[in-house]
């Protein structure tokens, strides 16, 4: 069976913990792979041999930099059907989603591209009499990002791009549940002209974690994932003196007006809901109808549109709707969340409990699931499922709908449906949440822009990818200079204050 262990200084080495992790086929059942477990022994040799490359790597002209970012998006789309092709085989995910969790790193990468503009500081000539004062921003050191199993391509490229382009080293502690999409980024990094040690893939689980977190050359983390190791991760490295920015859960609501195109609203709860077996921190897990006229005619256009989802193996073609979900213990969860719901009251109106494909009865895949009725006390509605379960709750208001939104403790994305311009103002003005569609099912905001939540969707201040992302990975360093035209006597012993 296939041994898994580490990136560290250029080259593919074997984990020495003697742990290891089993790697799922999600489609078949099976175990396909081990993957080393590193100790803190590990991961602090693999930050040391980072900091020591990361002397030279962040003197690096920064034009030169974003060559080797350059090479790298071209080694991308070269790569694009083989790194998916392993994105899938690990995750479940389609062929289709899998090329587009790829395609949404990358264009993080290519907005790394301009790295010499966007690292440039501020200057201020004369202000004082012959005082000249200018900023610079300069790289942090050794930044870490912790990275979950849902997008093993795209989220390592949105953490590990922007600070390699800073000039940083970075250890990238990915998922241990899909390990080698990390692995075969780091490998195509080398190749696109970045030294050794710069980046390190270190696959670890709670111990690396931790030994991250307690490192003292570690000076920036970032995290995606649940809610409560966010919160962990954001607490114990800021008590350790790091940077952090820690991305959490999410329970996502569309509301739809009576005046919205209900065709085309369905469609988009589909995709939405039901996308990527609803693993997704950004899918739509709430449907919110707003009247029960409106809510009658959304519940009878999805159930056939649910009904006809075609449910299967990556292998069986591109026009498969969804996959497995990523582990047994991720079916028997969302399985226990859905009999919560029934036990509840909520109205099961698509059953997906005993869906089985033939062929792979001991693959871990779920049927959809479509509650109505749900409200707010039920536990499906407050926890993140992360599977294909959409919950519709039913509003009498359009402030009915939006209050539901605004009291939810998450507060990552929403949408609202509508052809009215102004209630769709009034949304986007009001809303308590981070990242807002009109008419727009799914808004992930593209590279050049910045992603974020609220509420306890963020620990932290500054959002993922785009200009942030150049905050986040560097430090600015201001200076006052002043040179005299002659030999001055005598000190000052005044604060200086600009004549």
């Amino acid at each position: 069976m296939e041994e898994i262990g580490h990136w560290i200084d250029g080259k593919r080495v074997a984990g020495t913990s003697g742990r290891f992790a089993d790697v799922w086929n999600p489609a078949t059942g099976e175990v396909q792979a081990k993957v080393a477990l590193a100790s803190k022994a590990e991961l602090d040799a693999a930050v040391a041999s980072a900091a020591k490359a990361q002397v030279a790597w962040g003197a690096t002209n920064p034009q030169r930099r974003a060559r080797v970012m350059m090479k790298f998006v071209s080694l991308l789309n070269r790569d694009m059907d083989k790194l998916a092709e392993a994105l899938s085989r690990e995750h479940g995910k389609t062929l289709p989603d899998a090329r587009g969790d790829v395609q949404r790193g990358l264009e993080v990468v290519e907005f790394c591209i301009g790295a010499p503009h966007l690292l440039k500081g501020e200057y201020t000539d004369s202000a004082g009499p012959g005082i000249d004062m200018y900023s610079m921003r300069q790289p942090i050191g050794v930044a870490a990002g912790i990275t979950p199993f849902n997008f093993p391509a795209m989220i390592p490229m949105w953490k590990m791009a922007p600070a390699l382009a800073c000039g940083n080293a970075f250890i990238l502690k990915p998922s241990e549940r899909d390990p080698s999409v990390p692995m075969m980024l780091a490998e195509l990094m080398q190749e696109a002209g970045l030294p050794d040690g710069v980046l390190q893939v270190v696959n670890g689980d709670k111990e690396a974690v931790d030994a991250i977190l307690d490192n003292p050359t570690i000076s920036g983390v970032g995290f995606v994932g649940s809610t409560p190791i966010a919160q962990y991760i954001y607490e114990r490295g800021c008590a350790n003196g790091k940077r952090v920015q820690c991305f959490g859960g999410a329970k996502n609501h569309m509301i739809i007006m009576p005046d919205a195109d209900l065709d085309q609203a369905a469609d988009a709860l589909v995709g939405a809901g039901y996308g990527a077996a609803g693993e997704r921190c950004m899918a739509i897990s709430v449907a919110v109808p707003v009247g029960d006229e409106t809510a009658d005619r959304l519940i009878a256009k999805l159930v056939p549109k649910i009904e006809a989802l075609k449910v299967g193996p990556y292998t069986s073609g591109e026009d498969v709707d969804y996959g497995p979900v990523v582990t047994p213990m991720a079916k028997e969860n969302i399985l226990r969340l859905v009999q919560s719901g029934v036990d509840a009251g909520a109205e099961l109106v698509v059953d997906g409990r005993d869906f089985s494909l033939q062929g792979y009865e001991d693959g871990f895949f779920i049927g959809p699931h479509l509650f109505d009725k749900v409200t707010p006390d039920m536990e499906i509605y407050q926890k993140e499922i992360f599977g294909p379960v959409l919950s519709t709750v039913r509003a009498q208001s359009y402030e009915e709908a939006l209050k539901l939104a605004m009291d939810h403790e998450y507060g990552n994305g929403t949408a609202i449906f509508t052809r009215d311009g102004d209630t769709a103002r009034d949304f986007a003005n009001r809303i308590n949440i981070g990242m807002v569609g009109i008419n727009v099912p799914i808004p992930v905001p593209l590279a050049y822009h910045t992603f974020g939540g609220w509420k306890k969707s963020v620990f932290g201040d500054l959002n993922q990818h785009g200009p942030d992302a150049f905050r986040f990975y560097t430090r600015t360093k201001t200076v006052t200079a002043r040179w005299p035209s002659g030999i001055k006597e005598g000190g000052e012993f005044t604060i200086p204050v600009m004549e």
